[in-house]
């Protein structure tokens, strides 16, 4: 023991080298470990040029919630970059005075679970068959799902056929018509081919069938992409308003896009009629937009951090083949 112990201490990275069959001076190998001038430089400007990639990409954040934080007259005169002025808190206050938004703040809830949980089932079955290369057909379905990236019904055809199937007032106007993504699709086929075509073949010699493939061997291997899509069907159902403007009857039914939507719309519709000067809608006026936008962004702000591992992988799907 002592004995190992003691050549062990004598080995230095010149006898390493040595051992593995390529000889080196110890002098130039302890050199070459440190930084040279030209390395600390290019960390130094490098960590420069990412700080002010971070400060100009949180600027536009900071400023809108400073503004949602100030009053108006110092959001007119341009005074607000940073930090509020003038503390206001008039808008939230209003907004969360109304029962209304909380009602719509859950709707916006439950459609985006619902909605996302949908386009995920349809996309990833879909994406899975199109990136089976035994799939009888497969031409025709790619070239199917590419046109719907070109063409569309228009809104009255889609109107017309939702309210056919007496969708309309109900969360399904809401999660069917937009459930696939052909992008999003095209992405998970892609990472789906990448995978190592060994395993499904295992998995099928050991008598799984194509969906007991799907879900005990793919989807294991795939939550890179998996968590990248819920994060762009999640975002995306977050923000839309639009289908729901145009199918939805009742206030109550609507996401709370709609309602700060009708909000911002009542706002500006009172500032345009010449509203009294000391009317909420008119003291609400300049910074409803902040407040929107701050409203909007924070549970995806909070969701986020928790998918961000996944998501990194999920950006870079295709850039690098093992």
């Amino acid at each position: 023991m002592v004995i190992e112990t003691q050549a062990a201490a004598e080995i230095g990275p010149a006898t390493e080298v040595a051992l593995a069959g390529t000889p080196v001076n110890p002098k130039r190998r302890r050199t070459s470990l440190s930084r040279t001038r030209g390395e600390k430089i290019f960390a130094v400007v490098n960590v420069v040029v990412l700080l002010l990639a971070v400060a100009v990409t949180l600027f536009p954040f900071v400023n809108v919630l400073a503004q949602s934080l100030s009053s108006q007259k110092f959001i007119d005169q341009g005074t607000v970059t940073i930090w509020p002025q003038g503390w206001n808190f008039q808008t939230y206050k209003l907004v969360a005075s109304d029962s209304t938004f909380w009602i719509n703040y859950r709707n916006t809830i439950v459609y985006t679970v619902v909605s996302t949980a949908v386009s995920m089932l349809l996309s990833t079955m879909f994406a899975y068959a199109i990136s089976r290369k035994d799939l009888k057909g497969r031409g025709f379905f790619i070239g199917l799902a590419l046109v719907t990236m070109l063409y569309s019904g228009g809104i009255v055809p889609t109107y017309i056929l939702v309210n056919k199937l007496h969708m309309t007032n109900t969360i399904w106007a809401i999660a069917i018509p937009n459930a696939i993504s052909v992008f999003n699709v095209l992405v998970m086929k892609s990472f789906f081919e990448n995978l190592p075509h060994e395993l499904i073949e295992a998995a099928e010699i050991d008598g799984l069938n194509t969906y007991g493939t799907l879900i005990r061997i793919v989807l294991p291997l795939s939550k890179a992409v998996i968590a990248t899509m819920i994060l762009f069907y999640g975002v995306a159902n977050w923000n839309s308003w639009f289908p729901a403007f145009l199918y939805m009857d009742h206030s109550s039914l609507y996401p709370v896009t709609v309602y700060l939507r009708n909000l911002i719309a009542g706002a500006s519709g009172a500032q345009n009629a010449g509203a009294a000067a000391d009317s909420d809608l008119t003291q609400i006026g300049a910074n409803i937009k902040a407040v929107t936008m701050i409203l909007t962004v924070l549970p995806i702000l909070f969701v986020y951090p928790f998918i961000q591992r996944y998501f990194v992988s999920g950006v870079m799907l295709g850039s690098v083949k093992g």
